[in-house]
């Protein structure tokens, strides 16, 4: 019997799925995280390689019983950083008689677009600390929309949000604009009441700018205006984020699942976002996702197997 290993590898933890040829799930378990831009490509090895041999020894077979094995990862879509990692993997495999048929990092996001949708036509919009939207049309090629990081994009993000939450905060204090609750739950949840204290924990003490985003959320949610009006413009942004995958598409219908907790969990912004979808949109469908990242890493395991 032949098998297939998926895995979703993030900065806490990696997700790892164990399934047969036909993508029938056999086992699942957690290593330990797989963001090899942070943690370095030997930790991320010694995780993968745990983890290919917790599967094997779990169903009592060997690594050559496994026909292929997708690791979808943050930096993943870049292929030079990718291969490395790659490079990394097959060689600790073999120092360790492990070994390996095929083997691919790809992006997260990508594994999670053919989870979300069983490998077919669809996107994903994504909405966490940063943010992007990746889609596929129904002849197999990949659209991305957004995704230009902190500096210059990541519009309708945690980072976004809380970056301008605090300018809005910091024009505050300076007073060159209304006031804000913003900046009474700073000063409530970090001790941050002056433009000094402002300046000292964001350009000083490594402050993380994503945790504010929460902070807009509860802002507009008690009827600060501010904060509504900065919601209701990131919200746009993500809207535009749509407007332009259905272009790259060129479907009558899109659908979307939503990925990161920005949009997943219930709050201020997540419902403003979906009011905005039904207002604008008549031919936008919000579907959950079908099967999990991890999963649709194993789909494209199938995928590398036969190719």
């Amino acid at each position: 019997m032949n098998y297939l290993i998926g895995m979703d590898g993030g900065g806490t933890k990696t997700k790892c799925i164990l399934t047969d040829i036909n993508l029938n799930p056999l086992y699942e378990t957690t290593g330990g995280p797989s963001n090899f831009l942070v943690i370095g490509i030997e930790k991320v090895s010694g995780t993968i390689l745990h983890l290919i041999s917790e599967c094997t020894a779990h169903q009592n077979i060997s690594s050559s019983d496994i026909e292929s094995i997708i690791l979808g990862t943050t930096g993943g879509g870049r292929r030079n950083d990718a291969e490395i990692l790659e490079s990394q993997i097959i060689n600790d495999a073999h120092d360790k008689s492990i070994m390996i048929k095929k083997f691919r990092v790809e992006s997260d996001a990508r594994i999670a677009l053919e989870g979300a949708f069983s490998g077919s036509a669809g996107s994903i919009l994504i909405a966490g600390t940063g943010s992007i939207m990746f889609g596929k049309d129904e002849a197999g090629e990949i659209h991305r929309v957004g995704g230009f990081g902190r500096f210059i994009g990541d519009e309708g993000s945690g980072y976004r949000i809380g970056r301008i939450g605090l300018n809005a905060a910091a024009r505050a204090f300076d007073g060159r604009a209304r006031y804000t609750k913003i900046a009474d739950l700073l000063d409530q949840e970090f001790s941050i009441s002056s433009s000094e204290d402002l300046i000292t924990e964001v350009y000083r003490n490594n402050f993380n700018i994503a945790a504010v985003a929460p902070l807009v959320f509860e802002a507009a949610e008690s009827g600060d205006k501010i904060a509504q009006r900065i919601l209701e413009d990131e919200a746009n942004e993500l809207l535009l984020h749509i407007s332009a995958m259905k272009e790259k598409l060129k479907v009558q219908i899109l659908k979307v699942s939503l990925i990161g907790s920005l949009l997943t969990t219930p709050n201020y912004f997540s419902y403003l976002f979906n009011e905005m979808v039904v207002r604008k949109f008549n031919d936008i469908q919000i579907k959950e996702a079908e099967h999990s990242p991890e999963y649709g890493a194993a789909l494209m395991a199938k995928q590398l197997t036969f190719s």
